[in-house]
């Protein structure tokens, strides 16, 4: 929910993802009050917005566990030490005043804070679009899957060979009337497991195509796949899912001053950027030997929130112990 005026706060942090959810809940342990913004409407980030009903795999201690599932355990462990939401809108400008950070929100908000920490994800991005999409006015051509039961029974055309294409394909499968994936080359950038996974689903799976015009007047009816050597064919369709990646960028971060790598932040190794009282954690970081996995974001989420409690209050700990030692 947007707000203006003016909001205090220990620690601002900029995206309410997975690591913004985890730095929220362990600032709360530090006894650090915190502030959550993001552009999206609500907490999640990425997951929250692409892949909620995705099984995810690399979270310690849960062999799979649904996207979905896993932002509501973090808000509800966040929700411990109450954090604020300020969502729906975008930050927009970082300012110092008396050598403390003050993040202004593009409704006009300021946010003033002991230090703030981007845990933007990949930033702000959109979906790559379809052309033969772009042409067709009707319903039923959608870029995310938020609730796969509004598929069933239904014949889904998925386009793309990555892995969320086939992560649609193999969620959508047991419950849709059939399912069609479409490939522009032969080779998938998806895992090959799962490819597998798919392919014994008995998913229909097209290479070398493309979607070239989408049938019916107010929505989705079918679609026309035009394969290398092979005559046009007219597959029916009830909705089809472009999930050909995403365009993203930084926005407004992008004039702060970091030190970026295209569209990631450089840290060290406390997890400070070049910025004064500007600490980054999650997808978004850039280092060494850096490797994407939300599992490594909740651990730069702590570490970031260490180190930004001592510049907060240099008599602060850098470690206060496990939370298990609380109670």
């Amino acid at each position: 929910m947007a707000t203006t005026g003016r909001i205090d706060a220990d620690i601002a942090i900029v995206g309410a993802g997975p690591a913004g959810l985890f730095a929220a809940y362990y600032a709360g342990f530090r006894g650090l009050s915190t502030v959550l913004v993001d552009a999206l409407p609500e907490p999640g980030g990425q997951i929250t917005a692409m892949y909620p009903e995705k099984m995810i795999f690399d979270v310690a201690g849960f062999p799979a566990i649904r996207g979905r599932d896993l932002v509501t355990g973090l808000v509800e462990q966040a929700a411990t030490f109450s954090p604020r939401y300020v969502l729906g809108v975008q930050a927009d400008k970082l300012t110092y005043v008396e050598e403390r950070p003050v993040l202004t929100l593009d409704d006009g908000t300021d946010v003033h804070c002991g230090a703030v920490l981007i845990t933007g994800g990949i930033g702000s991005f959109s979906p790559r679009h379809l052309p033969a999409a772009d042409a067709f006015t009707g319903a039923g051509v959608v870029y995310f899957v938020p609730h796969l039961d509004d598929y069933a029974g239904q014949h889904v055309l998925i386009v793309g060979g990555g892995d969320s294409a086939f992560d649609w394909a193999h969620a959508l499968a047991p419950i849709a009337a059939d399912v069609t994936l479409v490939h522009r080359r032969e080779a998938f950038r998806a895992h090959a497991a799962t490819v597998a996974r798919v392919r014994e689903l008995g998913v229909r799976i097209i290479v070398n195509a493309q979607v070239t015009e989408l049938l019916g007047t107010d929505r989705v009816e079918g679609a026309v796949i035009v394969a290398k050597g092979a005559e046009p064919e007219r597959v029916p369709a009830d909705v089809l899912v472009a999930a050909l990646g995403f365009v993203a960028d930084l926005g407004p971060l992008a004039e702060w001053g970091l030190r970026l790598d295209r569209r990631h932040v450089w840290v060290d190794s406390t997890m400070a950027t070049n910025l004064p009282r500007v600490f980054a954690a999650g997808d978004i970081t850039e280092y060494p030997g850096k490797v994407r996995l939300i599992a490594t974001g909740f651990g730069e989420a702590a570490t970031a929130v260490n180190n930004a409690a001592v510049a907060i209050d240099p008599a602060a700990h850098l470690f206060p112990g496990h939370s298990s030692d609380v109670g």
